[in-house]
This record gives structure tokens, sequence and C-alpha cells, in this order.
């Protein structure tokens, strides 16, 4: 994965959880990289990146987490992770992924991106199968808040124009 893409990727997700989140604590673990077949900690939402540059983000986080999030950025104590709380963390995934795009846009890089799928459950494996995303490691940003820890990670590449 090329350098240019990660401070991007880091600041798109510092500035859109500092927004939801009122302005909350953000703390920054140390970016890794991990294969892109990986167990999920519970709730994720993943975004389908294509053009000049195809691949997908992953927003990964715990149940508890999600709802945390969910709460706190409709301004109301979610008591489970129902049809709202799905849609809001569906939606921090797409203002994240959007800031991201928006500086790739500024890099001279078209981009657009896949409407955001919600995977929920426990003991999950994302991996990708085939496709253009096959054998890219992931970018892992992991974000600790007042909230619980989020795992966004982003596996991308520069589309093969030969």
């Amino acid at each position: 994965m090329r350098v240019e893409y990660i401070n991007p990727f880091v600041k798109a997700s510092f500035r859109v959880l500092k927004d939801v989140l009122g302005g909350a604590d953000i703390k920054r673990g140390d970016l890794y990289l991990k294969s892109t077949a990986m167990p999920v900690m519970g709730v994720a939402v993943l975004v389908g990146l294509a053009g000049d540059v195809e691949g997908r983000v992953l927003l990964d986080m715990t149940l508890e987490t999600a709802i945390n999030l969910a709460s706190v950025m409709n301004g109301e104590k979610l008591p489970s992770f129902d049809d709202l709380g799905k849609s809001t963390i569906s939606e921090l995934a797409n203002l994240i992924t959007g800031q991201f795009v928006t500086m790739l846009h500024e890099l001279n890089f078209q981009v657009d991106i896949t409407p955001p799928t919600l995977f929920v459950g426990q003991q999950m494996e994302i991996s990708a199968l085939s496709g253009s995303t096959n054998n890219v490691e992931a970018l892992i940003v992991p974000l600790i808040t007042e909230y619980g820890k989020i795992e966004i990670n982003v596996a991308i590449r520069e589309k093969d124009r030969s």
C-alpha cells in the first residue's frame, strides 16, 4: 500500500470520529498490517472502493462499542443494536470513507464507493477469496475512545492499467 494513502485515511478517521463524538478524546494505537482474511469483533461495516484505487474499507468493533457509538451519535441511550443503531454505524463508515475518498480526489485519484454492508455476529471472518483485493494486506488503524475501540482498516491498491 502506498504511503500517500495512509495519512489521508488516518486524518479522515480522526476528523469524522472527533466530529460525531462531540470532540471526545481519541487515541490512535499503532498502525499495523494484517491479511485481508480476518476475524471481526462482532460488528463490521464494509465499504467498497472502485476506480483509480480499488479495494475496501472496513470498520470493526464489538457490539458494545457499536451500541455506545450509535447512542452518542443519536443523542440517546440505545437499549440494543436495533435498526437505528445499525443505520448509524453504517453511516459512520460512509462518513469516514467519504472523507477519505475526497482526500484521494485531491491527490488526483478518481474513486467511487459502494453502499455500506453491515455484518453482525460472533466468530465471523471476512476474506477476499477472489477479485481485486485478493492477497492485499489491510492497514489497520486502531482508534481508542471512551466508548470503545474501533479498528478501521483499509485494503486498497491502484488499479492495474495493463
